[in-house]
Order: C-alpha cells, then sequence, then structure tokens
C-alpha cells in the first residue's frame, strides 16, 4: 500500500470514530489524554520509535513488550478533527518510516455534564 493510500485509510477510519464518539456526546474541543498505538515488529523496534518519539517530546511513550511489541503514544489534546487527523496522519508517517503498523487512536469520550 502507497503511503498516500495509507494516509487516506487512516483518515477514513480517523472520521469513523468521530462520529460515533460525536453520537456519544463528546466535546470535541475538551483536552484530553489520547491514546495511538503503533504495533512494532519487534522489541527493539518498538524501543527505537518509543525513544524517538521521547526525545522529540511529540508525546509520552511506553513500550508495551510481548508476543505482540506495540509503542503506546499518550498525547493530552482536543479532538477537534483538523488536529485529531494532522496528528493521526502524523502516526501513520511515523509508523511507515521506522516499519511498524498504525493501528489507530482512541479516547475516553468527555461529554456534556446535565
Amino acid at each position: 500500500m502507497s503511503a498516500v493510500d495509507n494516509l487516506m485509510q487512516t483518515a477514513v477510519a480517523d472520521v469513523e470514530l468521530l462520529r460515533l464518539l460525536d453520537s456519544q456526546g463528546d466535546r470535541f474541543g475538551v483536552f484530553r489524554d489520547v491514546d495511538f498505538l503503533l504495533r512494532a515488529p519487534s522489541d527493539e523496534q518498538a524501543e527505537l520509535v518509543a525513544s524517538f518519539v521521547n526525545d522529540h517530546s511529540y508525546g509520552q511513550a511506553t513500550v508495551q513488550a510481548g508476543e505482540q511489541p506495540a509503542v503506546l503514544i499518550v498525547i493530552h489534546m482536543p479532538i477537534e478533527q483538523h488536529i485529531v487527523m494532522s496528528v493521526s496522519g502524523f502516526m501513520a508517517c511515523l509508523s511507515r518510516i521506522f516499519g511498524l503498523e498504525y493501528d489507530g487512536w482512541g479516547c475516553v469520550a468527555q461529554a456534556e455534564r446535565p
């Protein structure tokens, strides 16, 4: 899959998640911890990417070692469409550069209070 195709697929998945959160009454402008998951082919590759992210202050990255190593990157941010899709696209590109698989993002909905 080309980089452009990957970004287009990522954008579609991002919009679907935003629609789901919208249906839960999410207030997109509220800052919250957003998790981005990058699956790695090895613990060493996960460590490399986590170090890169942390060294450049792109987020708080931790390695999830095990049978399927991964890098979990947490960023405290709002999820307004233009913001979260830009960060998500960056994560997709970062994954491609380092040979990881971007598995998307998630967060807890910040719904209106009664």
